[in-house]
């Protein structure tokens, strides 16, 4: 997004130059609580372009937050900023109601900073639709976790490289892509991927992404996971049709990553595996959010 200002009242007569364009600054902070036996929300701070649904949910589905960016996208210099708190014995859900688009950049990079805490004995979700990145698209993403005693969580990120429908692959561009999971304050597991350049050569590249055009991870921090690693691969090998998978367990965070030329294939699969991994490890209903659906 950009806006041009105007000159100020005493610079009438010669006009000033332009200033550089006006960047984004969307921010949105959630907080939940326990109030007697149910969960609820206690605090909530919105920022264009950042906006909150709060659609009705299911029986038995805990509260959903859904964030919309208004703008339509990200552009080069935007930042954003999603602050997620579950507070202690809470349950919650947070999603966005559509793929984000980060558009072709001049030169500046887009930020996505998520901050996800959750008390003891939470269990939260946070899985946004996918991300994704135009040719020359520049995107610094940083996700930080910060689990308390017992607490469960469902995290994951989808990005897919290019706008299939157009036929356009990612050619040039930037991403960089952080997790930081901390338990206790202690942290376990960290990750990144780091692309920078010529990222349709890397992309092509059998040793790296093997012709990729999506790629996704989603992770499962809570004390039983080391158990859960032979059923979620057996989950994989049914739902990851199409598209490469593993899982892998680090303490008590279970990764499982997907890859594959097929995008559609591989948002099926992300989508089955969350709703497979919610009902065994949080005894909710395996199905995602309705406007996943959409």
């Amino acid at each position: 997004m950009s806006v041009a200002t105007l000159p100020s009242d005493d610079a009438v007569q010669e006009p000033a130059p332009r200033s550089s364009p006006v960047r984004a600054e969307g921010r949105v902070e959630l907080r939940f609580a326990r109030r007697g036996a149910a969960t609820r929300l206690s605090h909530l701070y919105q920022r264009d372009p950042c906006r909150v649904l709060f659609p009705n949910v299911q029986a038995g589905e805990p509260p959903l937050g859904v964030i919309v960016t208004t703008s339509g996208g990200v552009v080069g210099g935007d930042s954003l900023t999603y602050s997620i708190h579950a507070g202690r014995r809470t349950n919650c859900t947070v999603t966005t109601q559509a793929a984000e688009k980060i558009y072709r950049s001049d030169g500046a990079a887009s930020t996505i900073d998520v901050r996800l805490r959750a008390g003891a004995d939470a269990a939260c979700e946070w899985v946004p639709q996918e991300t994704i990145l135009f040719d020359r698209a520049r995107l610094r993403r940083a996700t930080t976790v910060d689990l308390g005693p017992r607490a469960r969580l469902i995290a994951g990120e989808m990005v897919v490289f290019g706008r299939a429908a157009h036929g356009e692959r990612v050619l040039d561009g930037l991403l960089h892509d952080s997790w930081r999971v901390r338990r206790s304050g202690r942290l376990v597991w960290a990750d990144a991927l780091a692309l920078d350049g010529d990222i349709g050569e890397i992309m092509g590249h059998p040793a790296s992404f093997g012709g990729a055009a999506a790629v996704a991870t989603m992770i499962y921090c809570g004390e039983d996971a080391p158990a859960r690693v032979y059923a979620v691969r057996a989950a994989l090998s049914a739902v990851a049709s199409g598209c490469r998978a593993g899982a892998s367990c680090i303490g008590d965070v279970l990764v499982t990553r997907l890859l594959g030329a097929d995008i559609v294939a591989v948002r099926e699969a992300f989508a089955g595996l969350w709703a497979r991994l919610r009902s065994e490890a949080m005894g909710r209903a395996p199905r995602t959010p309705r406007l996943w659906n959409m």
